[in-house]
């Protein structure tokens, strides 16, 4: 009886490896020699010309899936200046939102340009945006289909959550940093992976607007609602990991007592703490 248990025991976990492995995706880009390099670059999309970036990484193999990981920046701001960082004692983001010195050539970095400097996503333009970036990201580069995130502060994290409402087959999970419902959410009735952070003191977008996102993806992925509301302790932020959440559809939230800004610290740490919550939180999934 226990020989027959340890095979059963092994035939399922050979069955669960093959299920991953089948449900794993490789784009069409992978074994190409790739034509799309480290640069900005132009599309028309409905008759307007549209501006990204792309960062490959260094050592890029084009065997290996990548993860595709999407960066929007706030409003004012730009694609250069998410590749470039800001400086993170005013009020500015790391190079990439600190992911691409966390990454360690395993993502692609696609950083598009708003138009009017931000991402009010009129007729669900922006999203069309989105849909046009993957598919010629995919045609020419090695990627794991299934390994698309998206993250952005303030306009850039609204962004992340209209994508989140309206293509949740097409994104693993989202990041969204002092962000408010400001892009729509076409749709929204989906588990997606959230990863939420926002300031009691958000003199910008109020703290309610990004708990308000945060609650339609606690009820999209079947979270048990936590109560009283998270607070956070001091000058040190506080991280929620929801329970009773479908499998693969987790919901996390940071709260901390800052203003409007991406690059929050701790007590006595220099450190800005989302990029490496949300590198662990898109690292969960493979």
């Amino acid at each position: 009886m226990p020989r027959r248990s340890n095979l059963l025991a092994v035939l399922s976990l050979l069955v669960v490896g093959f299920l991953s492995f089948a449900m794993a995706e490789r784009s069409a880009g992978c074994g190409k020699a790739n034509t799309i390099r480290s640069q900005q670059y132009t599309i028309t999309i409905n008759g307007k010309q549209r501006q990204y970036i792309m960062k490959i990484p260094d050592r890029y193999d084009n065997n290996y899936a990548h993860k595709l990981i999407f960066t929007w920046h706030q409003l004012g701001g730009s694609a250069q200046k998410i590749v470039n960082g800001e400086n993170i004692n005013q009020g500015g983001a790391l190079p990439y939102y600190g992911l691409n010195a966390l990454a360690n050539n395993t993502a692609i970095f696609v950083v598009p340009n708003g138009l009017n400097s931000g991402w009010g996503n009129q007729g669900g333009e922006d999203v069309t945006f989105f849909d046009e970036l993957v598919k010629r990201v995919e045609a020419d580069l090695c990627v794991e289909t299934t390994l698309r995130f998206s993250t952005g502060f303030s306009y850039g994290g609204a962004m992340s959550y209209a994508l989140a409402c309206a293509r949740p087959t097409m994104i693993r999970a989202v990041a969204v940093i002092s962000g408010s419902q400001l892009s729509g959410c076409s749709g929204g009735n989906s588990p997606v992976a959230f990863y939420g952070q926002h300031g009691t003191s958000d003199s910008v977008l109020n703290v309610s607007g990004g708990r308000q996102l945060r609650d339609r993806f606690v009820k999209n992925n079947g979270c048990t609602p936590v109560s009283p509301e998270p607070q956070p302790n001091g000058q040190n932020s506080v991280k929620t990991v929801y329970k009773g959440c479908r499998e693969g559809y987790p919901v996390t939230w940071v709260i901390h007592s800052g203003d409007h800004n991406p690059s929050q610290t701790n007590a006595g740490s220099s450190t800005p703490f989302a990029p490496g919550n949300t590198w662990e939180f898109f690292s969960q999934f493979s």
